[in-house]
């Protein structure tokens, strides 16, 4: 094999209740990588597409290519790599961009090499590559974009992750509202401490989402879906929001909330009917603001990055 392309797809982080420690990924959007082997001995990039030239390209300072060079150095090789970065989602929109970029560079680069390293075994790089892309080596983003699913982070240190149980059909609709918001911003108006009460609600809410997801108990998967300490401070920064959120749980959605740092906001449904009738009228009830938008409907992708082509 001297080629391969992969996609790796957006994920929705945080899930309202689980800050940093909660994610799942969709099928769509996503970002394709293009990666075949050359006899230069270094990581270059050869191409990016769909970033209108905002993103870097040193291979050491774009998520794509430096966790490659992370990953080349682990194994103790020194292959030469070019480098084709096909951007298929929006720039700061919550939707993990970078967690994609970073997550397709190294299923590529691991499926040239044969594939050594388990997907396991290569989140602590794509995390590396969150650190260089917003200055947080975060994985709920990652996490869920490599390994697919719901994916439950339940220490950083050591690292503990957790595949959680999907409910048949559960299914997420998504809606972007043309505003960006970096994540950085994003992350500094966070409080750095917050009561005990507000601590306590959050504890059980992330228990309560848990433990429906074991149950396939949608009422209980709705009422924890309630964010008590992030949501209340960024929810400022998207237009609408709360009009947006009344009129998801009015036309069925189990919950409401913003989509990693935003501005994409996500209705999570039983159905991917629901999930459609839910963001149609989202993105109607926008466009009525003047504001455009962009959706998407998807249930939950179970499998993650995926190798589309080998040559």
């Amino acid at each position: 094999m001297k080629s391969v392309s992969v996609f790796a797809p957006a994920s929705v982080a945080n899930v309202n209740c689980g800050y940093d420690v909660l994610g799942f990924a969709v099928h769509r959007p996503g970002d394709e990588v293009h990666m075949s082997l050359n006899g230069s001995g270094v990581v270059s990039i050869d191409h990016i597409g769909g970033d209108d030239d905002r993103l870097p390209r040193d291979p050491a300072k774009n998520s794509v290519s430096a966790v490659v060079i992370n990953y080349l150095k682990h194994i103790g090789s020194e292959q030469g790599l070019g480098i084709k970065l096909y951007k298929k989602m929006p720039f700061g929109s919550g939707l993990g961009s970078s967690a994609a970029s970073a997550v397709g560079g190294l299923v590529a680069v691991n499926e040239l090499m044969g594939n050594p390293l388990t997907r396991m075994e290569l989140l602590p790089f794509a995390m590396e590559g969150e650190r260089i892309a917003c200055g947080n080596a975060h994985a709920d983003n990652v996490a869920p974009s490599l390994l697919g699913g719901i994916i439950l982070i339940r220490s950083y240190d050591p690292l503990d992750v957790i595949s959680l149980p999907v409910p048949d059909q559960l299914c997420s609709g998504l809606v972007y509202p043309h505003v960006e918001i970096p994540t950085m911003a994003a992350r500094q108006i966070i409080r750095t401490s917050v009561p005990m009460s507000s601590a306590i609600r959050q504890w059980g809410n992330v228990g309560g989402l848990v433990a429906g997801l074991f149950t396939n108990d949608a009422g209980l998967i709705g009422r924890s879906l309630v964010d008590h300490i992030v949501e209340p401070v960024r929810k400022m920064l998207i237009p609408h929001f709360d009009e947006m959120r009344t009129i998801a749980l009015e036309y069925g959605a189990l919950g409401f909330g913003i989509s990693g740092s935003g501005p994409t906001v996500f209705a999570l449904c039983t159905d991917e009917n629901t999930a459609g009738i839910v963001t149609t009228a989202l993105g109607a009830k926008l466009k009525q603001h003047g504001l455009g938008s962009t959706c998407y409907v998807s249930q939950i992708n179970k499998k993650g990055a995926t190798v589309i082509e080998t040559g």
